[in-house]
């Protein structure tokens, strides 16, 4: 398979004219099919806020009710003087009466509150107590009501930090019910309401022939649904933040809604085919549309072929010829389209030209080529070539392999790098790798002294720079900051400075030695060379030459101090640079 590919001739027209056809109607197939995917976006997006609205809406006239009830569960032991009896009868007969008479009232107050399913009083004192319910419940079922009011009596009574401000959710034979209970004293007041009362009026949402409306815990369980879903795998638990599509084979779109009062939430389960029912029909267009598309794409190759490759044909073919040393040839323009006679004749003039030109190409590809070697001959430091070798050596006396390797590999980039830094500009990535190299050389020759630290955001990486500028940068820290026996660290950073007229990229090399003397600095801010008793430093004029001579009045390098020492370089290009500003 990969012969195949390399066998390709990729640079060819022919290739190129099928791969622009491709990367025309690709795009527009991708686009039917985003513009499909974005219409099922948008249908689930407005189908999912209807519903997130309407569940809101109820869940928070839920919320209002149930809260309307603790207030009247707080008024009863406050204000209802036969409550209050029952809490504090002295005799038997006392508390018959009183707990006939609050049966009496709750069983009046169920009728204030369509919503509620039981209202429940109990005596702490008398470890008994009353309740009054809708609807039919058969003995075992009120049996078992008590029971758990029982029991959650006496965890509140038992758990004296225990604090119950929420409605509970408990299971009674097969069937959820929201219970709040409060303690007043020697009294317990109650309310339960089942969760097949709380969906009561959400029955008749409009969610489809197979969808729900469901009542579920905080951990996604099923308290109660409107119809019965348990096989289609909804996952419940993800929360209600955002719409989310779950289920197996048939998806459903699941919206829903928390309670303040609980934990318990509001859940619609809308099939996702009921959504989506007149989408079919947009992608059955946009598959006519596809295959359309793709018919004509080797017609439209025919057509070219006729127009453009026969022509190019011939011109390749002369071509050949020519490359073999036959100057004689000329192309038939008859025949073609008149683009391609007026290129046919220009070439055939250029070709009676071509001998005399020969001999000038080939000078001025030598000069070039003296031009480039003189170049690459100046990049090479030999003080930095000797130590790398006297290092080699050193290890390869005492049998350090490893190391031999690392520095070799570290050696061979690092040259390469250098032979091939003839572009007017180069990606900063490139300048950074090649950099990296040369500090882990530095390293391996420092290993207790010297560290660096390299921070360029990615998005600065593919900034174009003229070659080597930061190397020289680096290499001028190193030289004058690292001493032996002295830890040193070379911090090299970038960020972009967007507030500048044009976008400016500005690269910092900072070290922590003793700095630029304050001669050093005056001639660099004067544009001058500086020389001691070492000898004259080119280094950092150069490069604010060649910022010159490459970006004109758009770039710029400034040296200065650090506090309280170290020595820092700072250079600003130009975000865009194009070769052509000052090649």
């Amino acid at each position: 398979m990969i012969k195949r590919l390399k066998s390709i001739p990729w640079n060819s027209i022919p290739v190129k004219l099928v791969l622009g056809l491709l990367g025309i109607t690709m795009p527009l197939i991708a686009l039917l099919f985003y513009n499909n995917s974005y219409s099922m976006n948008v249908v689930h997006s407005q189908v999912a806020a209807s519903n997130k609205n309407l569940i809101a809406i109820y869940m928070n006239q839920t919320d209002g009710q149930l809260t309307e009830v603790e207030r009247h569960l707080a008024s009863l032991t406050s204000t209802d003087l036969n409550v209050q009896d029952m809490g504090d009868a002295r005799t038997e007969d006392d508390f018959v009466l009183a707990k006939t008479a609050v049966y009496r009232k709750l069983t009046s107050d169920l009728s204030i509150y369509p919503y509620i399913d039981g209202l429940y009083v109990y005596s702490l004192n008398r470890h008994e107590g009353v309740e009054a319910y809708k609807g039919n419940l058969s003995y075992p079922q009120l049996t078992r009501i008590r029971q758990a009011l029982a029991d959650r009596v006496s965890e509140l009574t038992q758990k004296s930090q225990y604090r119950n401000v929420d409605w509970k959710i408990m299971l009674l034979g097969g069937e959820s019910y929201l219970v709040r209970l409060m303690r007043d004293g020697d009294l317990v007041v109650g309310a339960w309401v089942k969760a097949s009362t709380v969906l009561q009026p959400l029955r008749g949402m409009r969610i489809g022939n197979t969808g729900a409306v469901l009542l579920v815990d905080d951990n996604g369980g099923i308290l109660s649904a409107t119809r019965d879903l348990s096989n289609k795998e909804l996952d419940l638990a993800k929360g209600f933040q955002r719409y989310y599509l779950s289920g197996g084979e048939d998806k459903f779109l699941i919206v829903g809604e928390s309670s303040a009062k609980g934990g318990f939430s509001l859940a619609a389960a809308i099939p996702d085919e009921s959504i989506l029912e007149n989408l079919p029909y947009l992608t059955k267009a946009s598959a006519v549309v596809i295959i359309l598309a793709l018919l004509m794409l080797p017609l439209s190759f025919l057509i070219l072929r006729k127009a453009i490759l026969l022509p190019l044909g011939k011109m390749v073919s002369a071509m050949r010829k020519i490359g073999k040393g036959n100057f004689q040839i000329r192309i038939d323009a008859a025949g073609a389209p008149d683009e391609i006679q007026l290129v046919n004749q220009a070439f055939n003039t250029m070709i009676s030209r071509i001998e005399e030109l020969k001999i000038h190409v080939y000078e001025e590809q030598l000069s070039k080529q003296r031009a480039e070697l003189k170049h690459l001959q100046l990049q090479i430091n030999p003080h930095f070539f000797m130590n790398s070798l006297n290092i080699l050596y050193n290890l390869a006396q005492v049998k350090q392999f490893e190391p031999i390797q690392e520095m070799t590999m570290h050696l061979v980039h690092y040259f390469r790098y250098l032979f091939q830094s003839y572009h007017p500009l180069v990606p900063l990535k490139n300048e950074l790798s090649h950099i990296r190299h040369y500090l882990r050389i530095q390293q391996m020759r420092f290993p207790d002294t010297f560290s660096c630290e390299v921070e360029i955001p990615s998005y600065l990486e593919t900034t174009a720079i003229p070659p080597l500028l930061l190397q020289t940068v680096v290499e001028n820290s190193v030289k004058y900051a690292v001493k032996p026996g002295e830890p040193i660290k070379l911090i090299i950073e970038a960020e972009l400075d967007d507030l500048a007229e044009e976008p400016m990229v500005v690269i910092t090399v900072r070290d922590t030695g003793e700095g630029y003397s304050e001669a050093a600095l005056s001639r660099l801010r004067q544009g001058m060379t500086y020389a001691d008793e070492t000898g004259e430093h080119i280094g950092l004029w150069n490069i604010r030459e060649r910022l010159r001579l490459q970006f004109g009045d758009k770039a710029w390098m400034d040296c200065y101090n650090d506090d309280p020492h170290g020595a820092v370089t700072e250079i600003a290009i130009p975000l865009h640079a194009s070769q052509e500003q000052k090649e």
